[in-house]
């Protein structure tokens, strides 16, 4: 089972203590307590109504015996037939803990609840310091407006109204208020309205043009229908040349055509320009989002409109696109030149100086590109790794151990935050041990951090190790940041899918960090980041049984099926490994998408794909493939296979293999 944090606003617990398991104890003296804290705190955290509770001398002089008390505050507010008197104890606790995490957290989940039975008093006491989130702003403006705090209370209320995003609820009354007191004249109405339209928020729009005269809201209209419906309103301004629009409306809508569908922003390009005759400023933007609109479609007509963009608008996305779009149609002098057109900071990044050395290898200077190369190669990235296969040698990582200071480490542990952090994360609750990590981190200076995260390491904490490591710009201990914590349940996928165990681990460190719980924002869950639709399809279609949500954060489970995964999607692409890594990413219909129409040099495919996040989670993923294989072989890797080219494949593999009955894997380590 896995015991989530269960504090105020985070999910019930559910009772576990891992004194033993995956994260290391060097000293359970707490182990006793801990037990004694768990029961306690997940009875409090399951609203379980008890009696006045009799606790120990050890429990009171736990670390962690603040969140247990949070914890009952919370239940006894829920449960109170007297909330008056739960809200002073809170406020005492608060009083003694609100520095703390434990203390801030109790904060953020009161106050909505303060507001709700709308006691201002104690809330706007209360307020100070807790956070920024636009609900709890209005309600602290609800405060002083109950109050009768007014003064300077209409510009606070303007503040919030000037965005450009839908506001909480708790906000309209203020608005009411500003309204009420004639303080909304038309030209907030119409600076909001202009903010939402900036936003892509037409529905907000459209709901205030109402309120505004009909010539303020006419423009506004076109706008939002420029946003809604862009090809129509886009053929309404071809064919009446003479109706007005604001120029930034007109881009804004162009934009959106030219995303949506670039072969119908092509075909009116020109009659565009034609009927609405603009400026050469303007013309120079409409070139720009055509242009990287038909450069993420990997057309070749982008370089015929880069070449249309007023070189004061070539921004560093313009400027890269420019690059790329050059790479994609083999034309390697467009592509020096348009290489040689960058900020000499832009120019000087790893990325762009292997693709200046490519240019100049491609036309015939093999030494100035060798040059180039040889200086990339003494760095550690993928672009390092990929100039060494240009050079034909074989490429060996660059280690630099970190200089591991026990004792300044044994005194960061000895730390109340990090005490505290760590139990939290013995018991399975590492929201809250990541928040008292990072109060702890404020007091640390930039060595000591180092250490700390080496001391997370040390506890089998990878994801905050490996984070806190990097956010250090620590990045080349390789024995340190590059674990292998799951050999037996990578190498039972092995066994099944036949996937290389460098590839699984490095799909699985990049997509979790190790972290076997992790739950992403578009609710992947696990290891390797499954969706729990993409794991039963997957567990259907390779004859497993079908899998629970909460199964999916078993590691022998997450890791088989996601290795499953990736055997299908290489099955799908050929076998072309950059391919199915894009496919992991971003789905295979997108990956069908990218495919070129006829084959291209890898490191160019993989150069324009169209989504930032996808293309470098393919480049991160080969080079942390890279790192597991030479940390496994101990000798400087082969990479002929990032010289190849990417192609359709003619006919794809759609069969998973009889491996599905492969041996029961390991138990977790």
């Amino acid at each position: 089972m896995r015991l989530k944090a269960a504090l105020l606003l985070l999910p019930v617990a559910v009772l576990l203590c891992a004194g033993g398991g995956a994260v290391r104890a060097d000293d359970d003296s707490y182990a006793a307590v801990r037990q004694e804290f768990l029961g306690d705190y997940t009875r409090a955290s399951a609203m379980l109504p008890e009696p006045a509770p009799q606790d120990s001398a050890a429990l009171r002089a736990y670390p962690l015996y603040p969140y247990l008390q949070a914890a009952r505050l919370q239940r006894d507010l829920r449960l109170a037939s007297d909330p008056d008197a739960v809200d002073r104890r809170i406020a005492q606790f608060i009083n003694d803990n609100g520095d703390l995490p434990v203390g801030r957290a109790l904060r953020r989940a009161w106050l909505p609840q303060l507001a709700q039975r709308k006691s201002w008093t104690m809330f706007y006491a209360e307020y100070a310091d807790a956070g920024t989130d636009p609900a709890l702003r209005c309600d602290a403006l609800q405060a002083r407006l109950a109050l009768n705090l007014t003064k300077d209370l209409a510009p606070a209320i303007i503040e919030q109204w000037l965005n450009g995003r839908d506001t909480p609820a708790q906000c309209e009354p203020l608005f009411d208020w500003l309204r009420a007191g004639k303080l909304l004249p038309s030209s907030l109405i119409d600076q909001r309205a202009r903010l939402a339209l900036s936003a892509g928020n037409f529905r907000l729009a459209r709901s205030l043009l109402p309120t505004l005269p009909p010539e303020m809201a006419a423009p506004l209209r076109q706008w939002a229908a420029l946003i809604e419906q862009p090809q129509l309103e886009i053929d309404r301004l071809i064919s009446a040349p003479d109706l007005p629009v604001e120029p930034g409306a007109l881009q804004d809508g162009w934009l959106r055509l030219a995303r949506a569908d670039p072969d119908a922003a092509l075909q009116r390009f020109q009659p565009l320009l034609d009927a609405r005759k603009p400026d050469a400023a303007g013309a120079s933007l409409l070139a720009r989002s055509l242009a990287l609109s038909l450069a993420w479609s990997r057309r070749s007509e982008a370089l015929d409109y880069f070449s249309r963009v007023a070189p004061g608008d070539v921004d560093e996305r313009t400027a890269e696109w420019n690059v790329r779009a050059a790479l994609w149609a083999g034309d390697w002098t467009r592509t020096a030149q348009a290489l040689a057109a960058m900020s000499p900071a832009q120019r000087d990044l790893p990325r762009w100086r292997y693709w200046s050395a490519r240019a100049s290898e491609m036309q015939g200077n093999a030494d100035a590109a060798h040059a180039i190369y040889a200086q990339l190669t003494a760095n550690d990235n993928y672009y390092a790794a990929l100039s060494s296969a240009r050079l034909g040698q074989p490429f060996a990582p660059h280690p630099q151990p970190l200089q591991i200071n026990a004792a300044v480490g044994a005194r960061i542990a000895q730390q109340p935050a990090f005490v505290r952090a760590h139990q939290l994360l013995l018991c399975d609750l590492k929201p809250l041990a990541a928040a008292e990590w990072q109060y702890g981190m404020e007091d640390l200076d930039p060595a000591g951090r180092v250490q700390a995260a080496a001391l997370a390491l040390r506890w089998n904490w990878y994801e905050q190790g490996i984070a806190s490591a990097g956010r250090q710009g620590v990045f080349n201990d390789y024995a340190l940041l590059y674990p292998r914590p799951y050999d037996p349940q990578v190498h039972s996928a092995f066994i099944l899918t036949q996937v290389p165990e460098d590839l699984i681990y490095g799909i699985l460190r990049q997509e979790s960090l190790y972290d076997a719980e992790v739950v992403s924002h578009a609710g992947a869950l696990g290891l390797m980041q499954l969706l729990p639709e993409t794991a039963q399809r997957v567990a259907k279609r390779w004859l497993l049984p079908q899998p629970t949500r909460e199964q999916l954060f078993d590691p022998v489970l997450n890791v088989r099926l996601g290795s499953a995964e990736l055997f299908d999607q290489l099955a799908l692409f050929g076998q072309q490994a950059p391919v199915a890594i894009a496919a992991y990413n971003a789905g295979p219909t997108a990956a069908t998408r990218w495919l070129p129409d006829a084959p291209r040099d890898i490191a160019v495919w993989i150069e324009n794909i169209p989504y930032n996040e996808t293309r470098d989670y393919v480049q991160r993923v080969l080079w942390h493939s890279l790192v597991f294989r030479w940390q496994r072989s101990g000798e400087p890797q082969k990479l002929d296979d990032w010289l190849g080219q990417i192609q359709t494949p003619a006919v794809a593999s759609d069969v998973a293999p009889a491996a599905a009955t492969a041996p029961t894997p390991a138990p977790s380590p």
